[in-house]
């Protein structure tokens, strides 16, 4: 691992990534696919991040991811989410309006796909800015792409997405929570509450909190539950098919729920021994005598 990590960056030092930048720009499919390929293999390392990103290759990555054969776009988007993870390549990104590209794959792609993964981190992180959120917005069908990975996504991939909601949903809860709820998101985040990660989980009950019409508790009366929060906000989902469904998996999550909570305790009763239990013990003795 270590001899593969010096590998590439010995492969900059010696001054290969220059004409790798500049095939980017050929109209040769071939050598344009081999050089973005070779661009996601460099940019794994972190010392190599910002010495490709002050050669200029992100703006030719964005318009490979544009204009790219399909395998160059894939492998694009994930040399350009590689290079985001270094603070100050994020807004370089930003600044070639990357979203419509990004979203226009996202669309096309499997949503359990690693592109799919891909797709959903870089625009996690570019949601952090209003110029990333307001992009995903005033594309058509953006937001409902997110959604469609939180809801067949794999576990990482419906990490980042949730992520991504949740991100826009704090900043401006007032602004997006609408155009979130819009998508139908109801279903996938009860969901994600009991078979996503531990980060998914949390994520998809904070943002559950936060598409009710109230984000606070209303009372000591009716507590702050999860069925709770969300009956308020299928009473609010216009149109019998989303409220239909989002009351369904209610229904099933509840199921799920009570499920595994019968699986722990059926395992704690294997796990409990007869020496765990001294008194049936001691009256086992006593009858005995």
């Amino acid at each position: 691992m270590e001899y593969c990590r010096g590998n590439k960056i010995n492969i900059v030092e010696a001054g290969a990534l220059e004409p790798i930048v500049s095939f980017l720009k050929s109209q040769n499919v071939n050598l344009q696919e081999s050089a973005t390929a070779s661009l996601l293999t460099l940019s794994a390392s972190s010392t190599n991040k910002p010495i490709i990103s002050a050669c200029g290759a992100i703006p030719l990555l964005v318009e490979v991811l544009r204009d790219g054969s399909p395998q160059a776009k894939a492998d694009a988007v994930m040399a350009l989410s590689n290079l985001s993870t270094h603070p100050t390549n994020l807004s370089t990104i930003l600044e070639t309006n990357p979203i419509p590209f990004i979203v226009d794959l996202l669309k096309t792609c499997k949503k359990s796909s690693k592109t799919a993964e891909k797709c959903c981190a870089l625009i996690e992180s570019l949601v952090d800015y209003d110029e990333g959120r307001t992009a995903l917005t005033s594309e058509e069908g953006g937001v409902l792409a997110v959604v469609e990975v939180l809801e067949s996504g794999t576990l990482q991939s419906r990490e980042h997405a949730v992520g991504a909601l949740l991100t826009m949903c704090q900043s401006d809860r007032c602004k997006y929570r609408e155009p979130i709820l819009r998508e139908g998101v109801i279903p996938g985040l009860l969901e994600l509450t009991v078979q996503g990660t531990p980060k998914s989980q949390s994520k998809a009950r904070t943002l559950l909190q936060l598409l009710r019409e109230s984000p606070y508790p209303r009372s000591e009366i009716q507590p702050d539950t999860l069925e709770n929060i969300v009956c308020n906000i299928i009473s609010q989902i216009d149109g019998d098919d989303q409220s239909g469904k989002a009351k369904k998996m209610l229904a099933e999550m509840v199921q799920v729920s009570m499920e595994q909570s019968l699986r722990h305790l059926q395992q704690r009763a294997l796990v409990c021994t007869p020496s765990d239990l001294p008194i049936a013990g001691c009256a086992s003795e006593v009858s005995s005598k």
